[in-house]
Formats: structure tokens, C-alpha cells, sequence
């Protein structure tokens, strides 16, 4: 049973719910009108014996299904913010140390439920939550720029030192009087095709890049930081940027190599191994042992798969190219399914270059 079937049921109840967090996991085609629609499609929702899913535009354009005008499933998602969204981050803008609880919320004409759900689901914490993580990063980049801890809690709207300190240490891991500065990890959220990514870059350039769904986010964040000694904050980077950019051309078809700076820590083979994944061409693939070879260490074959798990730096430093000496997809952070996407877009996208090109010689060719 393929991931399609075995899903079938949970996709039909997240399509009725038109549910964003399965976006890039699947599209719906409807045998009765012949079009193919994204999850959150607004349209008219058929009857489950009438549908069937596909994991991707390509595969049911395929199958012979067209796409729907309303939600363009063959375009790149994007997330529709709420407007309690923009509502509550003005409001916090303008009064950084104001305190929205449900109260203030529901004043506001939202509902607490809804906004806790979106924020859960988007952030992976509860808008109370988020705004306390508001506060710490402001607290902390005060402390970085030289204020003393006094200053820095009430600045935060903290009236209690005691209170300060005990909420500084459960955000950062050390109290708020350690003298030793710390590097900043900066990171953001990115969509995709196949799901939410999230980006982490220091100014050496990118250190993280893995799908939110990831089982073990949370343990390798901690390892990062404690690895680069640095706390993670929500913001914008220049590196971040630039991947948010090139990421985008890469799921247009416009992209085949990545031009940013990794910071990945790491021991000297690792390094030699994540460069060695780069080099693999785009929309090919490697087995284990080539890769092994191409580091001149044969006999490595074991490490060198080592070294791929602990890329943190996925698609960029593109470990999904790699594949079992049988020709088998092997294991991948991100999802085998995730895998099979990403090599079967990269071929796709190859053979309709290859195709243009060839069309554009026969144009030229004289009559």
C-alpha cells in the first residue's frame, strides 16, 4: 500500500478542513470534473468516492486531471497570514510590553482558540508563548549591547528580578548576569512544495535547514546551539534572504546549485563529505561507495553515510542524492517520501529543460 492510500482518509478529512499544514503533502484530483486542487482549495469539496490523491501537480497533470484556476496547485504555496496576526503584531509594536491575554483578544474580535491554534501550528508555540519569546530576544540583545540586568528587565516589562532571571534561563540556558557574550543564531521560517522549512543562519553563513515536522528538531537545535555556543532567535538575515531566494528558484526549476556560505560544525571529514554531496550533479544520483571514492577514502563507506545524517543542511547540501548501492532509498531526515519528491522533481525539471532546448534547435533549423 502506497503513502497515497494508506493516507487517503486523513488527506479527505484535512482537505474538508482545508488544513495549510498539509500543504505540499498532497493534491486532490475530483474524477467528475477532471481538475486537481491543492488542500486548502476553497472550492466545493466532492465526495470521497469521487476523489483521489496524488503526492504532487506533476503526477496528476499526468494521470490526466487539469489544475483548478482558484487555488493553483502548480504554483508555490503561499500562506494566507490572518488578520489577528497583523492585528497583534501592530499592537505589540506599538506597545512592546503590553500583555494581550484571551481578554484583550477577544476584545479585539478574535477568538483566543483560533489563535492559539494558527500560532501552535505555525511556530510551534502558543501566541502567550510567542510574546514571551518577544521579550527574551529583546532582553537579550540589550544585555549583548552592554545594559545591566536591571535595565534590561524592566525594560521588558518585568518587575521582579527574581522573575526576570528565572524567565531568561528557561529561554537561553544560563542567567542573565553571565558576562561571557554569545554568537546569535537567527532563524525563520520557509515554505515549500513539500512542506515548512526552518532556517538558521550565524554570519558565517547558513547552519540549519530541516522541515519543521522533523522528529528530532528539537534535540539537534539544542546540539547546535550548545555546538556554537550561541541562543536562536526569530528574525531576518541576510543569508536568510538569500536561501528564502535561491530555495524559491530551485522549486520554480530556475535553480540547479546553491551559492550561499555553510556553518555547519563539524570534524574535518564531515566538511570533506558535505562538500563531496555538492558536487554530485543536479537531478543524478551517488551511492554510498561513490561517494566514499570521491573523498579518496573507499574503505569509508560507513562513515561517509554517517556524515550525511548529520547534515543539518538539507536540499542546499543535497544528501537526498544519495542512494543504496541496490539502487534502494535509504533513510532521509526529511522523509523517504520526501526524498523520492525531491529526485523525481530534479529529473522532471532536467527532462523539460532538455526537451525546450531541443525544441528551440528544431525552430532554428532551416526549412
Amino acid at each position: 500500500m502506497n503513502r497515497m492510500t494508506q493516507n487517503a482518509n486523513r488527506y479527505y478529512r484535512a482537505l474538508l478542513e482545508q488544513d495549510p499544514s498539509f500543504e505540499g503533502l498532497f493534491v486532490v484530483a475530483v474524477r467528475t470534473t477532471g481538475i486537481f486542487c491543492r488542500p486548502t482549495c476553497r472550492a466545493r469539496k466532492a465526495k470521497r468516492e469521487n476523489v483521489e490523491f496524488y503526492p504532487d501537480s506533476d503526477t496528476a497533470a499526468a494521470a490526466g486531471f487539469r489544475p483548478c484556476k482558484i487555488c493553483r496547485p502548480t504554483e508555490l504555496p503561499v500562506e494566507d497570514v490572518p488578520e489577528f496576526f497583523r492585528v497583534l503584531s501592530e499592537r505589540l509594536g506599538a506597545e512592546p510590553l503590553e500583555r494581550l491575554t484571551d481578554q484583550k483578544i477577544r476584545s479585539l474580535g478574535f477568538v483566543p482558540a483560533t489563535v492559539r491554534r494558527w500560532f501552535k501550528r505555525r511556530y510551534n508555540m502558543t501566541f502567550q508563548a510567542w510574546q514571551r519569546m518577544l521579550r527574551m530576544n529583546a532582553a537579550f540583545q540589550r544585555l549583548q549591547q552592554g545594559e545591566n540586568v536591571t535595565v534590561a528587565a524592566l525594560a521588558s516589562g518585568y518587575e521582579s528580578l527574581s522573575g526576570f532571571g528565572a524567565s531568561f534561563r528557561n529561554a537561553f540556558g544560563f542567567a542573565p548576569s553571565q558576562k561571557e557574550p554569545l554568537r546569535m543564531i537567527t532563524a525563520r521560517r520557509l515554505e515549500s512544495p513539500i512542506g515548512p522549512l526552518l532556517a538558521c543562519a550565524v554570519d558565517e553563513g547558513i547552519c540549519y535547514l530541516q522541515f519543521m515536522d522533523q522528529r528530532l528538531l528539537e534535540s539537534e537545535l539544542k546540539d547546535m546551539c550548545r555546538r556554537l555556543k550561541a541562543v536562536m532567535l526569530y528574525g531576518e538575515h541576510p543569508h536568510l534572504a538569500a536561501l528564502a531566494d535561491q530555495l524559491a528558484q530551485y522549486f520554480d526549476g530556475d535553480r540547479r546549485n546553491f551559492d550561499l556560505p555553510i556553518a555547519v560544525p563539524g570534524t574535518d571529514f564531515q566538511r570533506r563529505a558535505w562538500r563531496a554531496l555538492q558536487e554530485i550533479p543536479y537531478g543524478t544520483t551517488a551511492s554510498y561507495a561513490d561517494q566514499a571514492r570521491a573523498l579518496g577514502s573507499p574503505g569509508a563507506v560507513r562513515a561517509t553515510g554517517t556524515a550525511n545524517r548529520l547534515n543539518r543542511v538539507t536540499i542546499v547540501v543535497p544528501c537526498h542524492r544519495v542512494i543504496g548501492s541496490n539502487g534502494g532509498l535509504s533513510g532521509y531526515g526529511g522523509g523517504v517520501w520526501r526524498k523520492q519528491w525531491l529526485l523525481q522533481f530534479e529529473k522532471r525539471t532536467l527532462a523539460r529543460g532538455a526537451a525546450t532546448v531541443g525544441q528551440a534547435g528544431l525552430l532554428r533549423r532551416p526549412g
